[in-house]
């Protein structure tokens, strides 16, 4: 038995070889965190609420969200996360399916280990504690002050405004200029081109 706080002990792994890329995004998969964690404490509990009428999310009449409880040597931590479309925007009800909730109630549980302690450096966007053996691990979060940019999203017509006014500029300096504030993708490199044609 540890004598360090179950905080202490699950913020102290180093899960950054077990970390996955999406898009722009770092995340820990639901199994991953959940075997990591059971390994540490197995008597760890999950709920996942329901609403007054047994349905296992929320809503508001418009939009839709899970509320999911980790519960770790009888402390419990709750998230409230969205159900999000994979551009992270709220999903209308009338479009939501029981595949849309299931997903989102495996990345809130994984965001209520985090506020036990287990990888929340990938949301504060630190790096991972160092290895057992001193070296630092890699760093996966995004580079500081950097917007990543998604084709749709609320910034990307901010740039397509920009690439318009700019139309006269080699692509090279669009996206050295771009690059300042955003983090531009393969994917959105070549809207951009597609923009300027």
């Amino acid at each position: 038995m540890s004598n360090k706080s179950v905080f202490e002990q699950l913020s102290a792994l180093n899960l950054s070889s077990k970390v996955e890329k999406r898009g722009q995004l770092s995340y820990l998969s639901w199994a991953t965190a959940w075997a990591e964690c059971k390994k540490l404490f197995p008597d760890m509990t999950r709920t996942v609420y329901e609403s007054e009428t047994g349905m296992n999310y929320f809503s508001d009449g418009a939009t839709a969200w899970v509320k999911v409880g980790v519960t770790i040597n009888g402390l419990e931590y709750i998230d409230y996360l969205p159900v999000m479309n994979h551009m992270n925007k709220s999903i209308p009800l009338a479009s939501l399916t029981s595949f849309d909730v299931n997903k989102t109630i495996q990345r809130s549980t994984v965001k209520a280990l985090a506020l036990h302690g287990l990888a929340l450096n990938i949301y504060a966007k630190e790096d991972f504690p160092e290895a057992t053996d001193g070296t630092p691990a890699k760093v996966v979060a995004k580079p500081a002050g950097k917007i990543a940019l998604v084709v749709g999203d609320a910034n990307w017509e901010k740039v397509v405004n920009y690439v318009v006014d700019n139309i006269g500029l080699k692509s090279e300096d669009v996206f050295k200029n771009l690059s300042k504030k955003y983090e531009l993708s393969d994917d959105v490199k070549s809207a951009i081109n597609k923009l300027k044609k």
